[in-house]
């Protein structure tokens, strides 16, 4: 991107669409740097240096897009520190609003511009997909919470290394989208959810937190956990806040956006040590997510950094 280009501010909606819904978005968001602000900052990016650091933006250009953000209602600027006084930049409701846009968004790349075209809820292991996620450990989860099956909004970490399985869609209560086993990567949601519930007194003996993930709606969610007695909270991203948050791979089937497979082990201060994408041997990864949590709970420091790279490898 040019100099030029980097200072091109978003103009004003013409009279003639005053009225179209798409040119007023378009004209908060449809900037380049406005839309990858609003993805910082759903990545736990809050500070004016950290979103120059992470977006290599011009101070002059970072200040103006912030600004106009601020105007639209999108962030809201909110003090951290005194004398002198410095300020965070939060997503505010209306921001939050904007994160199934940007997932629709990555998705659509995701498939058509960095993908063959395919409907998949897998990924090749040398896709885009698969190398964005094989960057995240290091990355710390922002302060979020999801609606739980048990009714509560739950943190996705506990207070003790945690492993988070997303999954697509199980077929209790509601009946899954035509065709849906014919989309690769999608079949074994509920045994899944039965592997980590059989072998849920282990982790819980090795101090590990389970969760489960998908974006089905949390009473969904409930009568399926009711039925097939699943003792860890099953976690509604049905507003995608994790998946913006971590930029976890979906796949649209039904109408809805779907998290593909994955799991992930994040240990108690939130940061992420373990991926398991593409996920292709469900038994294995079960089994894998608790040999790697026990590492992180047992993780002293920079001295152990080669014993987990070896569980990952």
């Amino acid at each position: 991107m040019t100099a030029d280009m980097e200072g091109v501010l978003v103009r004003a909606v013409p009279e003639r669409d005053a009225a179209c819904a798409i040119a007023q978005a378009a004209a908060v968001i449809g900037d380049w740097w406005s839309l990858l602000l609003v993805r910082e900052t759903a990545r736990g990016h809050h500070r004016f240096d950290a979103l120059q650091e992470e977006l290599g933006i011009s101070r002059k250009v970072l200040a103006e897009r912030l600004g106009q953000l601020v105007d639209s209602g999108v962030l809201a600027k909110v003090p951290y520190q005194e004398g002198p006084v410095r300020y965070e930049y939060r997503l505010t409701a209306t921001g939050r609003a904007l994160l199934p846009v940007l997932v629709s968004m990555q998705d659509w790349a995701d498939r058509w511009l960095l993908g063959d075209g395919s409907l998949t809820a897998s990924a090749e292991g040398d896709s885009a997909e698969a190398r964005r996620m094989a960057a995240l450990p290091g990355t710390r989860l922002p302060p979020l919470t999801l609606p739980a099956h048990t009714g509560d909004a739950l943190d996705p970490v506990a207070d003790a290394p945690t492993v988070l399985f997303c999954y697509p869609a199980t077929g209790r209560p509601s009946p899954l989208p035509d065709g849906w086993s014919d989309i690769p990567g999608t079949v074994g949601c509920t045994l899944e959810n039965r592997l980590f519930r059989d072998a849920y007194d282990e982790f819980v003996a090795a101090g590990v937190s389970v969760r489960g993930v998908s974006t089905q709606r949390p009473d969904e969610q409930r009568e399926f956990a009711k039925a097939e007695r699943i003792p860890f909270p099953l976690l509604s991203d049905v507003d995608l806040r994790l998946s913006a948050a971590l930029r976890l791979p979906t796949f649209r089937a039904g109408q809805l956006l779907r998290l593909k497979r994955a799991v992930l082990v994040v240990d108690r201060e939130r940061v992420v040590r373990h991926v398991q994408f593409p996920v292709t041997d469900i038994p294995g990864a079960v089994t894998a997510s608790l040999e790697v949590a026990t590492a992180v709970r047992d993780f002293k420091g920079p001295g152990d950094l080669g014993d987990l790279r070896d569980l990952k490898d």
